[in-house]
């Protein structure tokens, strides 16, 4: 059939994927639908880890939030499950992320900014107060301090009265993608994958419910990768993760059901619906053929998913809620477990409370007024869609290839090769913004009409020095003796071959901070420094 009709104007996806002008029965030639879809709820997962997906419920309505103090954020998440939010998901702030007290001095400025400070279980017990806790998931965004605040959550949850089998939600515990995208990273990495591993066998014993990873392609995406490179990468973490598990004793079966991903939402709906369906496909096959597992479950690659954050516009800024919406659209109709709206005032900082509810009901209407949830995974069988989630699926393959000759992913984080192929993507991408070959509206083209800045939310300037007044009151009431002897074992245990995070625990529960458990395991195992 001649394309004519269509045009000759070549389009690609945003991972450089040539888009075919029309879409036939002859792109699926030869193509097995029992082999590369199957039914939900069984393998490969092409279509959904559940049988009925959202006919039975819907996806877990998770909205990030922290900010400010640990009552400032209680306030927030409160405010958000009463405006129908389903789990809670925390964002702590820098000095949190990198394990400095907020009294250090590097945390000077950075107290409160990017999301809650966390010093104390006195902190966490404020965080947490009156929250339903044996009812709601927690989902917490901290990877090189992880096994702190998680051991905090489990303390205040088994004060409140929740039995350690019902504490329920996941840490986020990636450290992988730190030293490819982010750069909280306090450790080396091999260092830190011993914390890893040590926090799955410590939760395989002590909270059979909690999720110990959620691997991140978020935060990959957002320093520049493509779709492409997201998925990969993200699988290429999973499997190092995997192999570092076994390689501790423990077996893929006891680790791998109780991994989840976490995904970023782009606006290229069909590309990205492409990668979540390739990245189920994908994931069953590595599990079940690289790995031996066993358990359906270890096969079953649940993932949460953030609409894009680099996406969001500080220019005409209402554009924002489209593209969320639209990026919200393409997670549903790729099956997530669980979607966080971005607010339209993002660009600018933290989401006010309107902007905040607005991304929320976007998430309700998609649920309630859509019909995209009725049915499950309802683009198969579409000529395009399958054939780009095979297409998206063999480039995923290819870096995977090219990162198993490398040693694996932590031998390609220390070699530069994941960073420098972010980096080169991250080039590209501003090269087309800039040269007007990728359109962003507003920016680039399409540049009238409204160009004022959204509501910002208030600084509260008193925060920090309240904060520092905080954690110097636990320091001063504690009993300084115990906590000496805790941190003591901690050094132990770090020096040997012990799970840490069983001291740590005591540690913890005696008053001792975020700062000075982190501090221990910076002298027995040493800092990481950018190239070294």
């Amino acid at each position: 059939m001649s394309s004519e009709p269509y045009g000759d104007l070549e389009r690609t996806t945003d991972s450089g994927i040539e888009i075919r002008p029309l879409y036939t029965a002859a792109d699926l030639d030869g193509w097995d639908a029992d082999a590369k879809l199957g039914r939900p709820g069984e393998p490969p997962y092409t279509r959904g880890v559940h049988p009925d997906m959202y006919r039975g419920k819907p996806w877990t309505m998770r909205q990030y939030a922290g900010f400010g103090d640990a009552s400032a954020t209680n306030e927030r998440f409160r405010f958000l499950l009463e405006a129908g939010q389903t789990g809670l998901s925390c964002a702590f702030d820098l000095p949190t992320q990198m394990g400095y007290d907020s009294d250090h001095p590097r945390a000077e400025g950075e107290v409160g900014r990017v999301g809650v400070a966390i010093d104390t279980i006195d902190d966490m017990r404020v965080l947490l107060a009156e929250l339903p806790l044996d009812q709601v998931t927690t989902s917490m965004t901290i990877n090189a301090t992880a096994a702190v605040l998680l051991l905090l959550y489990q303390l205040v949850a088994e004060e409140q009265g929740v039995a350690p089998d019902r504490i329920r939600g996941t840490v986020q515990n990636d450290i992988l993608k730190e030293y490819v995208a982010r750069g909280t990273y306090v450790h080396p990495p091999r260092a830190s994958m011993r914390l890893v591993t040590d926090l799955f066998a410590y939760c395989r014993s002590n909270l059979p419910a909690w999720n110990t990873i959620s691997v991140s392609g978020y935060h990959i995406r957002e320093a520049g990768s493509t779709a492409v490179q997201e998925l990969a990468f993200t699988l290429a973490d999973g499997i190092a993760y995997l192999d570092a598990a076994v390689e501790a004793g423990l077996s893929v079966d006891d680790v791998a059901p109780r991994m989840s991903f976490f995904f970023n939402g782009h606006s290229n709906l069909f590309e990205e619906v492409a990668k979540f369906r390739a990245a189920r496909r994908m994931w069953a096959r590595i599990v079940t053929g690289r790995f031996g597992a066993s358990d359906q479950r270890s096969a079953q690659l649940r993932f949460h998913t953030q609409t894009g954050g680099s996406t969001l516009t500080a220019q005409q800024p209402d554009n924002n809620v489209v593209r969320v919406t639209v990026q919200a659209l393409a997670a549903v109709l790729g099956g997530t477990q669980s979607l966080h709206t971005n607010g339209f005032d993002e660009a600018f900082g933290l989401p006010t409370e309107r902007a905040a509810r607005l991304a929320l009901r976007t998430q309700q209407v998609i649920a309630h007024e859509s019909g995209v949830a009725d049915t499950v995974d309802p683009l198969a069988g579409s000529y395009f869609v399958e054939a780009l989630t095979d297409e998206v699926e063999a480039c995923a393959e290819e870096y995977i290839r090219r990162i198993d000759i490398l040693g694996g992913a932590v031998a390609a984080i220390e070699s530069g090769y994941l960073q420098d192929e972010v980096e080169r993507s991250a080039y590209i991408a501003a090269r087309g913004v800039d040269s007007g070959d990728r359109v962003v509206v507003g920016v680039n083209r399409y540049e009238g009409g409204d160009t004022s800045s959204a509501e910002l939310l208030p600084a509260d300037p008193d925060l920090e020095r309240q904060q520092v007044e905080r954690v110097q009151a636990v320091r001063s009431t504690r009993d300084g003796a115990a906590v000496t002897a805790a941190l003591t074992d901690l050094g132990a245990a770090a020096r040997g071959t012990a799970n840490v995070l069983d001291p740590m625990k005591i540690a913890l529960r005696a008053g001792a901070t975020l700062g000075e458990v982190t501090d221990v395991l910076r002298a027995e195992w040493g800092t990481h420094e950018p190239g070294g």
